[in-house]
């Protein structure tokens, strides 16, 4: 198979698809929207735009580490976030800069940020998504 389906431990299981997708031969690597949940799938910083950036940085970092990657593989970052504005930046800066932190890196691929409307849980502000190439 040129695609292996992954669902890695430390993410909650989605029943309608998977967090990341691999393709052999250039080894694309698809990270599925993360948004701020847990591992049970709890909401992690209701209300608070850069906890649940940081958190959704910290579930694509886990999401690369399952796959034998990391953010060093990263070759681009889409992140929706509800409602923006740009005064709502130095809160998202401060998520990715708590969320670099931790993962021992910064995570600066080419980005795209877009405003929505919403997301698919009224809570989540947030969802973050990548591709990455491993060797």
């Amino acid at each position: 198979m040129a695609i292996t389906l992954v669902d890695p431990s430390g993410l909650p299981k989605i029943d309608v698809y998977r967090q990341v997708s691999i393709a052999t031969g250039s080894k694309l690597v698809f990270i599925a929207g993360q948004v701020a949940w847990d591992a049970e799938g709890a909401t992690v910083g209701e209300g608070d735009l850069a906890a649940q950036v940081e958190r959704c940085y910290l579930n694509v970092g886990t999401a690369l580490a399952e796959v034998g990657g990391s953010f060093d593989d990263v070759a681009k970052l889409t992140a929706y976030v509800v409602d923006w504005t740009p005064d709502k930046m130095p809160l998202f800066l401060e998520g990715v800069a708590r969320a670099a932190a931790k993962l021992g890196t910064t995570p600066v691929p080419p980005a795209t940020l877009l405003g929505v409307a919403a997301l698919d849980v009224p809570a989540h502000l947030v969802e973050i998504e990548a591709t990455a190439v491993l060797d």
